[in-house]
């Protein structure tokens, strides 16, 4: 909406949803849809993704916040599968996975992996991205989720991003790179405001084929502010000198990587296609890339 609303990115000509994906895919080449975190995408939404994006295209797709442990909406989960479940599902107050009985948990993992088939059967799918929650700490119990979850997707590129520090602190980061790499699970790399008791240090490490960047800005006042809308929390615009400071880290991963994606998530205003302009053209003044 912010960006819709800045008037600086579409043309005045172009008004409708399908018109604004068939010129944003014009411009970039990745695409990183966020409400598959809220919903499962419809038939429909997947068509329509598709049908107005060119060959070769790449889509992300954020993962459903009950399989990253969010507290969800007893309303978001399938209808089909509320009803085959029945009280066997609850339908007041927050819903967690732990919640729902094996066999429709089972069954909503099916439901996501049909969900998101006909843009991995079209070679469009990168990474199903687990952004988990601060609660997720380090430990044996959530390094065996992770593991389960990629049981899970078998023939799916996975992802995960942590938001809470100790994963990657000097006690557990070599054991939690060393995790992701057998399981061939991509660490995304993350720029945030540092300083704070939730910062996740700006690691450039490669996990696997794909690697994954996501900048967040560095809105350092608002990052841990409760309440405030993501335009608030994520307004920031990247100057160019902080922009080189990952180039870098991201030579050496493109180096070793078979594809790389850098996603801009500071959603405010148009900050994050001036940024993603701005690193396409640091990128391809350096030698390397």
């Amino acid at each position: 909406k912010g960006l819709i609303d800045s008037s600086s990115f579409y043309p005045a000509e172009v008004k409708t949803p399908a018109d604004r994906l068939r010129y944003y895919s014009d411009q970039f080449p990745l695409a990183e849809i966020d409400s598959s975190y809220h919903y499962f995408p419809t038939r429909n939404n997947v068509a329509l993704w598709l049908d107005n994006t060119p060959p070769g295209f790449v889509f992300d797709i954020k993962v459903f916040s009950l399989f990253t442990q969010h507290p969800t909406q007893p309303g978001t989960i399938p209808r089909s599968l509320r009803e085959k479940f029945g009280d066997a599902i609850p339908k007041q107050g927050n819903l967690y996975h732990h919640h729902l009985p094996p066999e429709a948990l089972d069954e909503l993992w099916r439901i996501f992996r049909e969900a998101v088939g006909p843009i991995q059967a079209a070679g469009m799918l990168g990474a199903i991205v687990f952004q988990f929650p601060p609660w997720f700490h380090h430990s044996q119990g959530n390094l065996d989720y992770m593991a389960q979850c990629r049981e899970r997707l078998p023939q799916h590129r996975m992802a995960v991003e942590f938001r809470q520090p100790g994963w990657l602190d000097e006690q557990n980061a070599e054991g939690t790179l060393a995790f992701l790499r057998r399981q061939g699970i991509t660490m995304v790399c993350v720029d945030e405001p540092q300083g704070l008791p939730s910062s996740v240090s700006p690691i450039a490490k490669l996990t696997a084929p794909l690697g994954i960047v996501r900048f967040h800005g560095r809105n350092l006042e608002n990052w841990e502010k409760k309440g405030i809308a993501g335009s608030e929390r994520f307004n920031y615009l990247y100057s160019d000198a902080e922009l080189k400071e990952w180039l870098p880290g991201i030579r050496r991963m493109a180096e070793q990587a078979e594809e790389l994606h850098l996603v801009f998530k500071n959603k405010a205003q148009d900050f994050p296609v001036r940024n993603a302009e701005a690193m396409s053209k640091l990128l391809k003044g350096h030698s390397a890339l």
